[in-house]
């Protein structure tokens, strides 16, 4: 298992707030402990009880996922600046989950998230409600100042999304090990197609995470196009 990075946050619902600690190792891996129960998960609106579901009087669920609440946490997000080299930024996150509607549509009433991005004294985004971390990040992007850009696996030349669609977060394809034949992906279909590619992907990754082999992404854009 890889290194797991602590975010410290909070949860809150109709019982009260308690501060908690999310554990993650950037991949397909977030796990904490809220009022004795451990959850864990590959999204953050993913979070499933380990031991199987406690009492619902103690939290509410949607198939077998933690909803009804409000799920905050901060973790570090570094940013390249021009003639300065990375920068420590902070990344707030806010997740408010639903109640889960009655059978047959299932699934929840709402889902939002908040994302901003703390950065020497100022902050960017963190006003507008968001599907998912990439529109989320890509909001902060065009919020930045000239020549600064995210540092993190969103941004990366060798990251791209299945055409089929994506969740919160952690969806996001690395083709790290394959770079040469990223580099010649012009679409959806065809042998120079992503979906010709998928099947040798490194792993899937969260967009805030990063690794040793970052580069900017550039005018390549593969399947899903350049970022921003």
């Amino acid at each position: 298992m890889s290194a797991l990075s602590a975010w410290p946050g909070r949860y809150t619902d109709r019982h009260g707030a308690q501060q908690v600690v999310f554990e993650s190792d950037g991949r397909a891996l977030i796990r904490t402990t809220i009022r004795g129960v451990r959850f864990a998960g590959e999204t953050m609106d993913g979070l499933g009880a380990l031991a199987g579901e406690p009492p619902e009087a103690m939290f509410r669920f949607c198939d077998g996922d933690l909803c009804s609440c409000l799920l905050e946490w901060q973790q570090p997000l570094p940013v390249d600046v021009a003639g300065q080299g990375p920068r420590a930024g902070v990344l707030r996150c806010a997740l408010r989950l639903g109640d889960p509607l009655p059978p047959p549509r299932g699934g929840l009433d709402g889902q939002s998230l908040t994302v901003a991005l703390h950065l020497d004294g100022r902050t960017y985004g963190g006003a507008e409600e968001h599907d998912d971390f990439e529109a989320a990040l890509y909001g902060i992007q065009h919020r930045l100042p000239p020549g600064a850009r995210l540092r993190a696996c969103v941004a990366c030349a060798w990251s791209d999304y299945s055409p089929a669609g994506h969740g919160l977060m952690a969806g996001l394809a690395c083709f790290r090990r394959t770079k040469d034949r990223y580099r010649r992906v012009d679409g959806k279909h065809g042998p120079r197609g992503i979906f010709a590619l998928w099947p040798a992907l490194t792993e899937f990754v969260q967009e805030t995470h990063r690794c040793g082999e970052f580069e900017p992404r550039g005018t390549h854009g593969g399947y899903r196009g350049p970022f921003p």
